[in-house]
């Protein structure tokens, strides 16, 4: 299975557009050291040819500029085979308006997920009036085939398991499965990306099933707790925010490093986090502990 990170930046992209911390100062000064990036989105394919992408960001449009190119035969051409939405944020799920003119689009996620973006953010509807949208439910658990557009079966399965994170502030209803974890399998090889750009917290349940990923994708969206607080952006924590940070015992990067997954990859990457900035101690102290900070463009093979 190819997967390839088309964009590895948290809501708002790096540096954001507003954003004058030290890590976006540093970001528009000098690139070298803390490369720019466009918001959280994947792609995967079982063939290197048809692609699904995990969640669609407003970046949707120059992110696909990243596939391998094919041969068109015809005037148009859609790349996508479906999307896999793991929440309803904003910055996950703008970009399936933006692929309107596909004309027939897959979304697949977990009911409260599709009520969301049907009933509160009019993502559904909104795109609805323009092409065929064809919705796929999957239930919390259970594996589920994907199929291509025209129906026939693409070798890939999705399970979703949820976990702890906020629902979207514009939700008029907490629900179970509306912040996920995608498992995505290559039913040939039985090898699994673990894709779970927003994550809450770690408990032991889920440790272990992303202990059976070949791959992990994992959120890295605050480097400590109190980033946000100490910057003087906002007067919440990372675990407010349904975010776990990184750093700390009781961060990830202790949690993630002794997982056996061949590759573990930090994406969803907010605009503060100092590991952004190469060779900074934090990069250093993610690589030490044999992770990689997610940089767009990056390609994997399971």
């Amino acid at each position: 299975m190819h997967v390839i990170l088309l964009g590895t930046a948290a809501g708002g992209g790096f540096p954001q557009w507003n954003c004058w911390c030290p890590t976006c100062r540093i970001a528009r000064d000098d690139p070298s050291r803390a490369r720019p990036r466009t918001q959280s989105s994947i792609a995967f394919s079982a063939d290197g040819v048809r692609w699904f992408l995990g969640n669609a960001s407003p970046d949707v449009r120059e992110q696909l500029a990243q596939l391998p190119r094919v041969d068109v035969a015809g005037v148009r051409h859609v790349p996508v085979e479906g999307i896999v939405l793991t929440d309803a944020e904003l910055d996950h799920t703008l970009g399936v308006t933006l692929l309107r003119e596909g004309r027939l689009l897959q979304l697949i996620a977990t009911p409260s997920v599709l009520r969301t973006i049907a009933e509160d953010s009019r993502v559904l509807p909104v795109t609805q009036a323009f092409a065929v949208v064809q919705t796929v439910e999957v239930a919390l658990g259970e594996a589920t085939p994907l199929s291509y557009r025209d129906g026939t079966p693409s070798g890939i399965t999705i399970e979703m398991k949820a976990v702890r994170g906020d629902p979207p502030r514009f939700a008029r209803r907490e629900e179970v499965g509306h912040t996920v974890a995608a498992f995505i399998t290559d039913t040939s090889s039985g090898k699994t990306c673990a894709f779970v750009p927003g994550c809450g917290g770690l408990g032991p349940k889920l440790l272990s099933r992303l202990n059976e990923a070949e791959l992990l994708l994992f959120d890295g969206t605050f480097w400590t707790n109190d980033e946000l607080i100490r910057l003087g952006i906002s007067d919440r924590p990372a675990s407010a925010m349904g975010h776990v940070a990184i750093s700390g015992p009781e961060g990830s990067l202790a949690m993630l490093s002794d997982l056996d997954c061949r590759q573990k990859v930090y994406t969803h990457i907010n605009n503060t986090n100092p590991m952004l900035i190469e060779g900074s101690p934090e990069r250093a102290a993610v690589e030490a502990a044999g992770m990689i900070v997610g940089m767009d463009g990056m390609r994997f093979e399971i």
